[in-house]
Formats: C-alpha cells, sequence, structure tokens
C-alpha cells in the first residue's frame, strides 16, 4: 500500500465524553466509533492530544499481546484519556512490558491460579452464606449492593491478599476514591499513597512468610531479591482496586437478570447452564466507561490500511471487541447456549487480569446464593429507577433495590 493511500485513511477525530449511561446500555459514541471503521482517533476528557482506538476483536487481540505496542512507554507522556490521573505508578505492573511485567506476575501468580482460586473457595461460600443469612433475617425490601454485592467480593479480596478483617473497611474506603473522578485528584492520590503505606507495611512485615496468600507471597519474593518492595506494592494496590471491580460487574449482572426474568427462569430450572451463562454475562456486560490504560507504538505498524506511527498512543476496546458481530453471532443478544464464547472481558496477552478465575467463582457463588435461597427475588423499584454510579471508571449499580 502506498505511502498516500494510508495517510488518506486518516480517520478524523471523534471527541469521546464517556457520559453517565443509563443502567447496561452500550455507549452510544463506542457503538459509532465501531461503524466508522476498525481504527478510528478520539480525543477523551483528560490529558493531550488524541489516540488511536482499536475496536474489531483480531486486531484488539493482536495490539494487546505484540511486543511493539508498549505500556511503560506511556509514563511520562500527557496521552489523552478518561482518569483525570494516572491509576498507575511509574513501575507498576500494569504499566510494565515483559520480561519486568513476566517476573512480577510470576511472582504472585501461584495465588491466582485455579488450584490457588479453589483454596479459598470454602471461606468465600462462608462469608457469602453469612451475609445471606443477615439478609434473610433482616427481610426485604433491601438494598443487595449495599448488603452482599459490595461487602462479599472486598472480603474475598482481603482473604486472597491476606489483609486482616478489621483493616477491610479502609480497604474499601481508600479503593471507592481511587477509582472515582468524583471527588478530585488530590482526594484519589492520597488514598492511593495511604494504601500502599499500608501495604508497604504489610509486606514487610512478611518477608520471610511461607503462606499462600498475595502479600505473603511478595513478601518472600522481596525477601529472595527477586522484586523489590516498590513493585510488589505496587501489585498489592492493583490487584486490591481489581478486587472490587466484583462489586460493580456483579451489580451489573443482577440488574439486568431481575430486569429479564425469562433469564432467570433458566438459570433456575437449569443449574448446570450457570456457569457458561455467567461468561456470556460477563461478555454482554459494559464493565467500564471508555477505555482503560494506553499502548504506544514502538515501530510503524499498520493496521487494516492504516499506518500507526512509532510514538503514537493507541487504546483497544475490549467492549467493542465483545460485540464484534464477526465473531459473535447477533451480540447484542444474550445468549446463554453460545458456544463457543471466547470473550475478552478479562484482557488479553500478558496483562490479561490475573482475578479472571477468582471473578468467575464469585460470580458463581453469588449467582447459587441468590437464586437458590431468595426463590421470589426481584427488583423493588422499576428499572429506570436503580441508580447508577456517576463520574466513576468502572460502571455499576450505585444500589440494586430488592425484594423477595
Amino acid at each position: 500500500m502506498s505511502e498516500e493511500t494510508l495517510t488518506e485513511t486518516l480517520p478524523p477525530i471523534r471527541h469521546w465524553p464517556a457520559f453517565d449511561l443509563t443502567g447496561t446500555d452500550f455507549d452510544p459514541v463506542l457503538a459509532d466509533l465501531m461503524r466508522e471503521g476498525p481504527v478510528t482517533r478520539v480525543q477523551l476528557a483528560s490529558g493531550e492530544g488524541w489516540a488511536w482506538l482499536v475496536t474489531r476483536y483480531d486486531d484488539v487481540r493482536m495490539v494487546t499481546n505484540d511486543s511493539r505496542f508498549s505500556r511503560e512507554a506511556v509514563m511520562g507522556r500527557q496521552v489523552t484519556r478518561l482518569a483525570p490521573h494516572y491509576i498507575p505508578d511509574r513501575g507498576a505492573v500494569g504499566v510494565l512490558d515483559p520480561p519486568d511485567h513476566t517476573r512480577l506476575r510470576r511472582a504472585v501468580a501461584a495465588a491466582f491460579t485455579a488450584k490457588g482460586v479453589e483454596r479459598i473457595r470454602p471461606q468465600a461460600r462462608g462469608m457469602l452464606d453469612e451475609l445471606v443469612d443477615e439478609l434473610l433475617q433482616d427481610g426485604p425490601p433491601a438494598d443487595l449492593t449495599a448488603t452482599v454485592l459490595t461487602p462479599f467480593p472486598i472480603a474475598v479480596i482481603c482473604e486472597l491478599m491476606g489483609v486482616p478483617a478489621g483493616d477491610r473497611p479502609d480497604m474499601h474506603t481508600w479503593t471507592q476514591l481511587i477509582l472515582s473522578s468524583a471527588h478530585g485528584k488530590e482526594a484519589s492520590e492520597k488514598a492511593k499513597r495511604e494504601m500502599s503505606a499500608y501495604f508497604s507495611d504489610l509486606v514487610g512485615l512478611r518477608e520471610g512468610s511461607t503462606a499462600e496468600d498475595v502479600t505473603s507471597l511478595l513478601g518472600a519474593a522481596v525477601g529472595r531479591g527477586e522484586v523489590t518492595l516498590e513493585e510488589a506494592v505496587g501489585l498489592a494496590v492493583l490487584l486490591q482496586i481489581g478486587g472490587e471491580a466484583v462489586t460493580n460487574n456483579s451489580g451489573q449482572l443482577f440488574y439486568l437478570l431481575l430486569t429479564r426474568p425469562d433469564l432467570v427462569a433458566r438459570l433456575r430450572s437449569d443449574p448446570g447452564i450457570r456457569p457458561r451463562a455467567i461468561d456470556e454475562l460477563l461478555r454482554f456486560i459494559p464493565h467500564r466507561n471508555a477505555v482503560g490504560l494506553a499502548r504506544i507504538a514502538l515501530e510503524d505498524v499498520e493496521i487494516r490500511g492504516v499506518r500507526i506511527r512509532a510514538g503514537d498512543a493507541v487504546y483497544v476496546s475490549y467492549l467493542a471487541a465483545n460485540r464484534d458481530p464477526g465473531v459473535f453471532t447477533d451480540p447484542e443478544t444474550i445468549d446463554f447456549s453460545r458456544s463457543p464464547n471466547p470473550h475478552v472481558a478479562f484482557g488479553f496477552g500478558p496483562h490479561y487480569c490475573p482475578g479472571g478465575m477468582l471473578a468467575r467463582l464469585e460470580s458463581e457463588l453469588l449467582v447459587d446464593a441468590l437464586l437458590d435461597r431468595l426463590p421470589g427475588l426481584r427488583l423493588a423499584v422499576p428499572p429506570g429507577q436503580v441508580p447508577f454510579k456517576k463520574g466513576a471508571l468502572i460502571r455499576g449499580p450505585e444500589a440494586l433495590p430488592v425484594t423477595w
């Protein structure tokens, strides 16, 4: 393809305000961008300049798994972005490239394998049963977000991380401040500093540990000189924050189910389909507003006839990839029989979410417990009156009023 043709394919720059959306509606701006082409250009609310946006499934997987696109190269650059500030610090796992990224992930990998996650299944089920016991005891109506969907993932990620029960409320407060753009940059950065200081102390205390929780694994890795304390703290913060994404995802999941009684009926009548159904709901749920962290092209790369220059910022949209009609037949339909379902709800490539198996475990436990123990579970208000979070990077209901 000639230089001239490549230059002509430069699409216009689209402003992407990422407004607060209703319920689980798909972002109309992203839908327009997907229609405009496989590679478009966007400008988000913060940062500077513009960035490429890649939306097709195959291209998203290529970019996220290709060493020519670097997360590390983003640091120190004011790339256009949704958040008013960068969440990862320099050296944090989210902005490292292999081999450093691989080394750091290896330090905690054991906690997030199928075996590592199964290790905490009995505690997770026990904690959830207690929450549902309290819910039933207090009687309807109730806010499912406050009573179950918030405390459960916090308890589970803290259990996996090795955070003592008494410190869990602080963890939750810090996470909310870090993930919200509504409280301002200063409040968010202060919360991140406080959480980092907490994990610095906790990991430091566990340098000789042989326990299997994440902070013990990190402490042992620091003690062996495999990772620095600073790297360990950055990873702990990212994992702790990520653990609460389940609150938002499960909030959206139950909102979808409770506004579509036919889906709930299927899950009740045929419990065997629940794992596959959860995968389909994870594909469909609009997990976040706009896009996450950018990558920088380290050399010129051509995608679908568009030349991305060395130094250009590139975003991928996993939400768009999960609605790619070339991969998912009738992508706007929730189809519990969809198979195969190669969704990328947990990302792809080296930065694939380490908590994917943990999130699936929690979702399965939640669906089983709430559908089986509350047979009449339904929304207590019309769907349009369920309040959704405003000004947050991760989407989800603020409250989920239910009765049974």
